[in-house]
């Protein structure tokens, strides 16, 4: 599989689009959780002007009243064609796709047709809290199976997890973040086989969040779980919602391997009533026109990237931060600093900083922080000035 590179958009960097004066104006909850003194870097949205393609998308829908129910296929065959040629891959077959509220709420279907109540579902730690919550919700196990030192699949972890988790019979499956969140991390095509043999050997189901996908950045190159060897079993939720900053307009779509059609096919009929219509008319918008407006916002993500890594080496040298290839998070370690646990609490008490808590991602995540870094250069900036001076206020050791 070759990669195709991204191309040139010559759009400007929507990430420095925006004054704080007009996000602010927003009623998200990414601007409305905090007091208006505290520069909000947690939650993932992103402090962008909308694609072209999706605002004229989405008013044209208002001036025509196209606003009933979702119908037809046109989100699944853009998303097919997007895969096509941004990750080279023509396995994503549209009669084996259903449309789905969003992607955790389709993380939960998809595990309620390959597990049973109690059933274990094995994660990697850190990762995505809603992994842990919405698995416990369902009435499911979390069996964790942490990321190795190098924010990599210990796949000798994963498989030691495999075999306790059906060591008593039952079924289980692996809910598989690619790439990573929070670290970041794009998964090789190697690592991915491998997951998959050991899928096979343990009869484990795989289920892939393929969220961030399109968030890929440089010479990194995406590889979707289903199209690896032995990946035909799995079951995949993807989304243009992260890339486009789409939250708000809800949906997703499902995929199944070859081997997991079936499975899809029991899906309830009541699911598929859950999706936006409006919501599924912006994604595809986004996925047919809007490449160019997202390669400029890889652009800018790529130069915050080095931004940050320049401005912690800079202000506070003791947090160690690996810039991940995809997402737009960060994955701070602050446990040098000396602040406990729950740093992101001292950033926002001391600095009027808003970071995600590491505590909630499970295994791996105290005294860490994950930072949100689509915004602008500015507020970046001024973000690691006021943690840098909040380390500085409560005294604590490797500013």
């Amino acid at each position: 599989m070759t990669r195709i590179p991204h191309e040139t958009s010559g759009e400007p960097n929507p990430l420095n689009a925006l004054g704080l004066d007009r996000l602010r104006r927003r009623s998200s909850m990414k601007w409305r959780t905090y007091p208006e003194d505290v520069l909000p870097l947690w939650v993932a949205e992103m402090d962008v002007p909308l694609a072209e393609p999706v605002v004229r998308a989405v008013t044209e829908a208002m001036e025509l009243g196209d606003t009933g129910y979702p119908a037809g296929s046109a989100y699944a065959e853009a998303l097919a064609a997007f895969a096509g040629k941004r990750w080279d891959w023509h396995g994503l077959a549209v009669e084996r796709t259903a449309i789905v509220p969003d992607v955790m709420l389709g993380v939960v279907e998809m595990l309620k047709l390959v597990t049973g109540h109690g059933d274990p579902v094995v994660v990697n730690s850190p990762v995505y809290p809603p992994f842990h919550d919405f698995v416990r919700h369902l009435g499911r196990r979390v069996a964790e199976a942490p990321l190795g030192a190098d924010a990599r699949i210990d796949l000798d972890v994963l498989q030691d997890t495999f075999r306790r988790a059906t060591a008593h019979g039952g079924r289980a499956a692996f809910l598989l973040c690619s790439p990573h969140n929070p670290t970041g991390t794009v998964h090789t095509a190697e690592e991915l086989t491998a997951v998959a043999a050991l899928a096979e050997r343990y009869g484990v189901r795989v289920v892939a969040d393929e969220i961030h996908a399109p968030l890929v950045v440089g010479d990194t190159r995406f590889v979707p779980f289903l199209s690896v060897p032995g990946g035909e079993r799995g079951l995949s939720l993807m989304s243009a919602s992260k890339a486009w900053n789409l939250a708000g307009l809800k949906a997703a779509v499902a995929v199944a391997g070859p081997g997991a059609a079936e499975d899809l096919a029991r899906m309830p009929e009541e699911v598929g009533h859950g999706p936006s219509h409006v919501g599924i008319l912006a994604h595809t918008a986004a996925l047919r026109d809007g490449t160019a407006w997202l390669d400029a916002l890889l652009a800018g993500l790529d130069a915050n990237r080095r931004l940050l890594a320049g401005l912690l080496a800079d202000r506070m040298p003791a947090v160690r931060y690996r810039p991940g290839d995809a997402t737009y998070l960060a994955w701070l370690d602050c446990r040098a600093l000396g602040l406990g646990d729950d740093p992101a609490q001292v950033f926002l008490d001391h600095g009027r900083v808003a970071l995600t808590s590491g505590l909630p991602f499970g295994t791996g995540g105290a005294g860490h922080a994950r930072l949100n870094l689509a915004a602008s250069a500015e507020v970046l900036t001024e973000a690691v000035r006021r943690m840098a001076a909040a380390v500085e206020e409560t005294g604590a050791v490797g500013g």
